[in-house]
C-alpha cells in the first residue's frame, strides 16, 4: 500500500505501532474478563487468535520499503513480553494467568514463545506471501482452536505415540484451519492463483503433525510442516 501521509518509513512504523495497540487492546480486554470470571482457556484461544491474525495488517504496509519489518514488531514485544514473564517466575502476575494454562510463568517460555518466533521469522522471510498466511492460518485458528473444542466436546480419543487426541479437536484442526487460511487470505489479498484444494490439503498435513507433535513443539512443527509440503506442490514459497 502507498502511504497515505509521510515517508514509507513514517507511515509503515504508524501502522506497527497501530498492530502493537490493537493485540494489547485486546489483552487488556482479556484480562478485565478473567477477573470477572470469563474461563481463562477460552481468553488464551482469543488472544493466540488475534496475535497470529496479525498478518491483517500486512496489506497496509508499503512493501517497497525496508521499514515493512515493522510488521513484527508486535511478535517482537511478545517475544520480549514471554521472556520477562517467564523468567521472572511471578505467579501472581494477571498476565501469566491469562495466558497460561497451569498458571506457571515457565509455560511462557515454551509453546507461546515458540509461537511468536514463528511470526517473527515469517513476517520477516515471507512477508505478504500466501505461505505464510496459510501456515500461521493453520496454526492460528487450526491448532488454536482444537484444545479448546477437543477439551469440551471430545469425548472419543485417540492415542498415538503415547499422548490422547480427541476426534474432535483433530477436526477442528482442519475445519478451523481451513476456514481461517482462507479468510486472512482473503483479507491479505494474497491468494492470487489460490487452489481452494490446496489449502484444504495443507489443513490435513496440520491436523497430521498437530496429533503426532510432542506437546509444546507444535507451534514450530505445523507451520515448518505446511510450508514444506506448500514448497513441494507449489514450487515455491
Amino acid at each position: 500500500m502507498q502511504p497515505l501521509f509521510g515517508s514509507a518509513l513514517l507511515w509503515n512504523a504508524v501502522v506497527g505501532v497501530v498492530e502493537v495497540i490493537y493485540i494489547f487492546v485486546v489483552i487488556g480486554i482479556m484480562d478485565k474478563l478473567v477477573t470477572k470470571g470469563f474461563p481463562s482457556d477460552l481468553s488464551r484461544k482469543v488472544i493466540h487468535i488475534a496475535a497470529g491474525s496479525y498478518v491483517i495488517f500486512w496489506p497496509l504496509y508499503d512493501p517497497t520499503h525496508w521499514s515493512k519489518a515493522f510488521c513484527v514488531l508486535m511478535p517482537m514485544i511478545w517475544v520480549l513480553l514471554f521472556l520477562s514473564k517467564g523468567l521472572a517466575n511471578n505467579r501472581e502476575d494477571q498476565a501469566v494467568k491469562t495466558m497460561t494454562r497451569t498458571g506457571n510463568p515457565r509455560e511462557l517460555l515454551r509453546g507461546p514463545l515458540m509461537f511468536a518466533l514463528v511470526m517473527v521469522i515469517l513476517g520477516l522471510t515471507l512477508f505478504n506471501h500466501m505461505s505464510a498466511v496459510i501456515a500461521l492460518g493453520m496454526l492460528t485458528w487450526g491448532d488454536g482452536l482444537a484444545p479448546y473444542f477437543g477439551g469440551k466436546y471430545g469425548k472419543k480419543r485417540y492415542r498415538i505415540w503415547g499422548q490422547y487426541k480427541s476426534y474432535v479437536g483433530s477436526v477442528t484442526v482442519v475445519l478451523a484451519g481451513f476456514i481461517g487460511s482462507l479468510l486472512m487470505i482473503w483479507i491479505t489479498g494474497t491468494g492470487t492463483g489460490l487452489a481452494v484444494g490446496l489449502v484444504a490439503l495443507l489443513a490435513f498435513v496440520a491436523m497430521i503433525v498437530e496429533a503426532i507433535s510432542p506437546r509444546d513443539l507444535d507451534n514450530l512443527l505445523i507451520p515448518g510442516a505446511v510450508l514444506l509440503v506448500y514448497f513441494i506442490l507449489a514450487g515455491s514459497l
